[in-house]
């Protein structure tokens, strides 16, 4: 088998069908889609029943609620195809999707394709970049939250290279995308960019998730374990990250939960190489340098 279509479903009965719909619409022939229902509780698993009982290509896994990466792991683990990509359940494949990504991937002979997405509105939110691109260039993004691309979503991966990149505790529910993405580009893959849409991208779905300095320290030792191999190589970038991390508590007005922690990790790490509006958010007070924060944040969204 090709391709698999792994989708992890937790309580989303209101999008999962036209979600499993779309995955079973593919202009392609050879792949399967794996539904790993994560313990939900409304009827997102007796939808993903239903449409399995009229479509052999759909598996469907139930588990106890284990979380997101837990779900994604469990899909890869049953995982038939050469090749997997995720898909969200709230989000859509659009119908060339598979055929697009493996063709690339044939073509270019490289480890990941990464292609562009469009939101339900229609609008394309494309990268520019075709190609292939260095795995540092693309890691170094992640890590300074500048990256423009699609992390998780709208990419195919070799299945034998997953292993081992799915293994993000259940504390981290927030960014795990990211840190299985870079733990995928530390085993430095080929990745090859195509400019073409391959995803249906659901925008302005709720999600009032606050931050939590507990999980940050979690996510914080999880990186530092993946990028120890290479650590001062990214080192610059580790802590680009932490400031960034830094101001999105104080934007969120999570006053007193966060400043000695940043500071201990921070602290004579504030090279002049990096940026001057990060280094001088750092040093005001939390609450004046919200202002600023909140400022910039508005004026680049």
């Amino acid at each position: 088998m090709k391709i698999s279509v792994v989708i992890p479903v937790y309580n989303k009965a209101e999008y999962v069908e036209r979600c499993l719909v779309s995955c079973l619409q593919q202009m392609f022939d050879d792949y399967e889609v794996i539904a790993v229902n994560d313990g939900s509780t409304d009827s997102s698993g007796v939808i993903c029943e239903a449409i399995a009982k009229s479509d052999d290509r759909l598996r469907v896994i139930t588990t106890v609620n284990g979380g997101v990466t837990a779900a994604r792991r469990i899909g890869v683990e049953h995982a038939k195809g050469d090749f997997v990509t995720f898909v969200d359940a709230d989000d859509k494949l659009l119908p060339h999707s598979l055929q697009t990504l493996y063709d690339a991937m044939v073509t270019s002979q490289a480890d990941e394709v990464i292609g562009t997405f469009v939101d339900q509105y229609g609008n394309d939110h494309s990268t520019g970049r075709t190609g292939f691109v260095e795995h540092s260039v693309l890691l170094k993004e992640i890590l300074a939250h500048q990256a423009r691309f699609c992390i998780l979503w709208g990419v195919l991966f070799k299945r034998n290279w997953l292993e081992d990149c799915l293994t993000a505790p259940r504390t981290i529910q927030s960014g795990e995308d990211k840190l299985m993405q870079m733990m995928y580009l530390m085993k430095h893959p080929k990745v090859y960019f195509i400019d073409q849409s391959v995803y249906e991208y659901t925008i302005d779905v709720p999600n009032n998730r606050k931050l939590n300095i507990e999980e940050e320290r979690v996510y914080d030792d999880v990186l530092r374990n993946v990028l120890a191999p290479e650590m001062e190589t990214y080192q610059y970038d580790y802590t680009l990250r932490q400031l960034k991390q830094y101001e999105n508590f104080v934007d969120q007005r999570l006053f007193g939960q966060f400043e000695r922690y940043y500071h201990q990790q921070i602290s004579g790490k504030l090279s002049s190489k990096l940026p001057l509006a990060d280094r001088l958010v750092y040093c005001l007070p939390p609450r004046i340098s919200y202002y600023l924060i909140h400022w910039r944040k508005q004026f680049n969204a």
